[in-house]
């Protein structure tokens, strides 16, 4: 039996005989010529070496399936995953109540299956709070992780492959829980949320919980200004300064480091306005800052980074978490490329906001919209809206190529998969070193944007 691991976490447990029928039923829908080959059966019992060697290939073979814009998103494949997923945690079928977190503390109840996958959990929490179907994609469910201060640690963003309730029921801890935030960074997309009682109500409590936990930056004149605004519960105005404010929409990330200018540095990463931002602590206690734009960002790639002999500050005594790194080549300047590395926990977290970003990017440049982005389900079974066949969003490990399929959702196929036998169960290297990620926005980069 071999561990799957999807970004860096334990999924679930296969056998070979159940990868080699999800292969032979991806053969029967796609055909031969789509699907990758598939490890052959051995007759005789597998030697030690060689039961690596098949952990290698079945690795290789999930991950082409899942970088591949028809098989990945297959409900085939990610089916597959979800029933795995919550036949590992032995979580039966029934009707469970999950409490969904809201930016400003509330949580909302929901009355699920526990077998129900992220789209379902969604479309749940959206109709308790009465939000409009054309708004639903817009939002999305992060996996957090609660800290000390009462602020959110983002763990990832809850993908189409899993069951929410089994994600975080599995972890065993009350810090871990599942929040709903808008999931699109270009701020004008602000406008069409802000047109509709409850979207608008759920922006606005966003924001306000940005402001108070210092993830925007805000003066005295602008906290007395915005104060103002929310004893008069002028809930857009109080929007439309917001957005005016430094690191309006950013998602902040906890304290980690990075090469970059120097090895070792202290940084704080936020994500948003299509940029990764960096505030780093230079070794003379000097701050400065500094962004990266994701349009000049060639590739980039998620690997596990070697562990720390001490550890980083502020991690646990006695637990060795797995240490992870993104590193992305980056247009310093015309003619000079240089890869910039961050180490930290939440660097697939990091991975999938610059996909995201892209996609976002190559969404708005074929004239699509966040608002056909939403799968409408009918009959039981979720359909693509035809104007969605708009959309576009490049194939990874690829050059650009325009006969590739469409991809109508903004959600990352970032994802590294790997297999681990049983018995070696250690999660050092669970992320794939050759994971490199292409960025289709960067093809479009011109003299003016440097």
């Amino acid at each position: 039996a071999y561990n799957i691991h999807v970004n860096g976490v334990l999924h679930c447990r296969v056998r070979y005989s159940q990868l080699l029928g999800l292969h032979e039923q991806l053969r029967k829908e796609y055909g031969a010529n789509v699907v990758p080959a598939f490890p052959p059966k051995k007759i005789f019992t597998l030697t030690p070496a060689e039961v690596e060697q098949r952990r290698e290939q079945l690795e290789k073979y999930m991950q082409a399936v899942r970088q591949d814009p028809t098989l990945g998103g297959s409900e085939t494949f990610n089916s597959f995953l979800r029933k795995a997923q919550q036949e590992t945690q032995q979580i039966p079928t029934e009707e469970v109540v999950l409490e969904v977190l809201l930016s400003n503390g509330q949580k909302v109840k929901v009355t699920i299956l526990t077998s129900d996958q992220t789209e379902d959990v969604l479309e749940a929490v959206a109709s308790k709070l009465d939000l409009p179907d054309d708004l639903v994609g817009y939002f999305s469910l992060f996996l957090v992780r609660e800290t000390k201060d009462g602020a959110f640690s983002f763990v990832r963003k809850l993908q189409e492959f899993e069951l929410p309730y089994v994600s975080v029921t599995s972890l065993h801890n009350p810090e871990f829980q599942i929040i709903l935030r808008k999931s699109y960074w270009d701020s004008a997309y602000d406008d069409d949320v802000m047109e509709h009682r409850v979207g608008l109500n759920l922006l606005y409590a966003q924001t306000v919980s940005d402001i108070e936990h210092g993830w925007i930056l805000v003066n005295k004149e602008q906290h007395r200004q915005l104060k103002s605004l929310q004893e008069k519960v002028s809930k857009k105005e109080f929007i439309r300064l917001a957005q005016t404010l430094k690191y309006y929409g950013y998602l902040k990330f906890d304290p980690c480091v990075t090469d970059f200018p120097e090895k070792g540095c202290h940084v704080v990463v936020s994500a948003g306005n299509n940029e990764l931002n960096f505030q780093v602590r230079l070794p003379n206690e000097q701050i400065k800052e500094g962004s990266f734009k994701v349009t000049r960002m060639r590739c980039w790639r998620v690997t596990s980074s070697v562990p720390m002999s001490n550890g980083p500050s502020g991690s646990s005594p006695g637990k060795s978490e797995v240490k992870l790194e993104l590193a992305f080549e980056y247009l310093m300047s015309k003619d000079r490329l240089q890869w910039v590395t961050i180490t930290s926990p939440q660097a697939i977290m990091l991975s999938i906001c610059l996909q995201s970003m892209v996609d976002e990017l190559m969404v708005k440049k074929s004239g699509g919209s966040i608002r056909k982005m939403f799968r409408r389900r009918v009959n039981g079974a979720l359909r693509r809206s035809d104007s969605q066949q708009a959309v576009k969003s490049p194939p990874l490990l690829d050059s650009p190529d325009a006969s590739w399929e469409p991809m109508a959702k903004l959600s990352s196929k970032l994802t590294s998969v790997s297999l681990r036998g049983i018995s070696h169960s250690s999660s050092a290297n669970d992320v794939g070193a050759n994971d490199f990620h292409g960025n289709y926005a960067f093809e479009g980069i011109g003299d003016e944007d440097l």
